[in-house]
């Protein structure tokens, strides 16, 4: 735990809630054995978990299922496992309000999105966790349904918006025309794959001492910087020097992917570029996923544990949903009982102490004359392009300015129009963040503040001005 500790803080460049990744590192193994319990299938050799390395870890310590599928594995197993039990879930469902009284939590809306009816739901607790943003760019490893729901949703209930500045690209995804993005785990390089730009040169020991283990946004930068030099859209990852049984038994599910689009991994080279992959922001919690919204709760990419700080280290994703799951379950068992609810959530976020934080609401902008027309593919673009790996203040400004001329919107009706209305609104949420920050830290980067300033080494909170306070 503790080499696992000071390379999470190490990773998150400064921001880190301390606290928090200690709550990780040390309840880990306990979370892990969880889900052993429920029989999620990790790789074993000779009848022990195997432990994989991966990028800004310092030793193996990274367990998977599958190969390279343990996301898929441990979904398909806690759903098989909730669907045993007498537990009501509706699908087909978009949860479109938050309902709020004096100041704690009465329940929630949602949208049948096959008849168009709205049903409220009432609750004594309403955990959040939709996943993040990764649908606001246009390249992204996310899926369709990633659309900042929970996080929006959460913002205008009164929750207060953390971090949303520090989105992180992964670096190596597959790029060839016409297949959507497919994400090339770490793991790939972690077991020795070499980074090459399209000239054949191997180019990351020209950026970092760890070459292609790097943090991400290191990797991700250089990759773009290479694609810029050479004029290309991508470069290439080579596994071709690894034995080719390790290829086909350690990655599996990427070899007959690659293999299905015409490419044979062990012999050529896999054309990668980065992509969006997750948001390091979100709904700020404590260290039981409460949020300042008596009731209110969220956890995994929706939340804003404190654990990644500016940029999550490897493989820590799952393992936060599970640890800070679990603490979720376990606060609403404590404080359904009446002597445990003389700490409120807002003492209990200031319990954390540590770093600065600095709380603003959206700024009221003067709307732009002509504008694109709001639809997906525009909103997409215009993130990629300005609010993604490398940005600038003015880039940042310009997007500013295009995100509140698209505001206020008309009442959305149907799943696109909310999806599309928290979309923006995470949208607005990250660039005002970005604008704020004149520094590059983590997987924030800016051309007109290159540096790191220990100035900067504080949180960005916002919250909405009109919502219950």
């Amino acid at each position: 735990p503790e080499l696992h500790f000071k390379d999470t803080i190490a990773a998150g460049n400064g921001l880190c809630d301390a606290e928090a990744v200690r709550i990780l590192t040390d309840e880990a193994a306990e979370c892990i054995a969880d889900l052993i319990r429920f029989e999620v299938p990790f790789d074993t050799l000779n009848g022990e978990i195997t432990l994989a390395r991966e990028a800004a870890h310092s030793v193996p310590r990274v367990i998977h299922a599958g190969g390279d599928a343990t996301g898929e594995h441990i979904e398909l197993t806690l759903s098989q496992q909730v669907r045993s039990r007498p537990v009501k879930v509706l699908e087909y469902c978009l949860a479109n309000q938050i309902l709020v009284e004096n100041g704690r939590i009465k329940g929630v809306k949602a949208l049948d999105w096959r008849t168009g009816s709205v049903e409220e739901y009432g609750c004594q607790f309403l955990v959040l966790a939709t996943g993040g943003a990764g649908r606001l760019f246009k390249y992204t490893t996310n899926s369709d349904v990633v659309t900042g729901d929970g996080i929006a949703l959460a913002f205008k209930a009164g929750a207060e918006i953390s971090d949303m500045e520090f989105f992180q690209f992964h670096p190596t995804v597959l790029r060839l025309p016409g297949v959507a993005p497919f994400l090339i785990s770490e793991a790939v390089r972690g077991e020795g794959g070499i980074l090459r730009n399209v000239e054949g040169h191997r180019f990351m020991p020209d950026y970092a001492a760890e070459a292609e283990l790097a943090p991400r946004d290191v990797v991700a930068r250089s990759i773009v910087y290479e694609m810029k030099k050479t004029h290309s859209n991508r470069v290439f990852l080579d596994v071709t020097h690894l034995p080719p049984r390790l290829i086909t038994t350690r990655f599996p599910h990427i070899y007959r992917f690659c293999w299905d689009h015409g490419l044979d991994i062990t012999k050529g080279l896999i054309p990668v570029a980065p992509a969006a992959h997750y948001l390091m922001g979100g709904v700020k919690v404590n260290e039981w996923g409460e949020t300042n919204v008596s009731g209110l709760f969220a956890a995994g990419e929706t939340a804003c544990t404190g654990v990644h700080g500016a940029n999550r280290l490897a493989s820590n994703s799952l393992l936060e949903s599970v640890v800070f799951g679990k603490r979720v379950v376990e606060r609403t068992k404590m404080i359904a009982q009446p002597a445990i609810m003389a700490s409120t959530p807002e003492e209990e976020l200031q319990t954390r102490q540590g770093l600065r934080e600095e709380l603003y609401f959206l700024p009221e902008r003067q709307p732009l004359p002509t504008i694109p027309p709001l639809n997906l593919p525009n909103l997409q673009s215009l993130m990629w392009d300005k609010v993604g790996i490398i940005r600038s203040g003015e880039s940042l400004s310009q997007v500013a300015s295009i995100l509140a001329t698209w505001c206020p919107f008309p009442t959305p009706i149907d799943r696109p129009s909310y999806e599309m209305n928290n979309l923006v609104l995470c949208a607005r949420i990250m660039t005002e963040a970005a604008l704020l920050r004149k520094e590059s830290r983590g997987a924030h980067f800016r051309t007109d503040f290159p540096q790191t300033s220990p100035a900067w080494q504080r949180h960005i909170i916002f919250k909405h001005k009109n919502a219950f306070d």
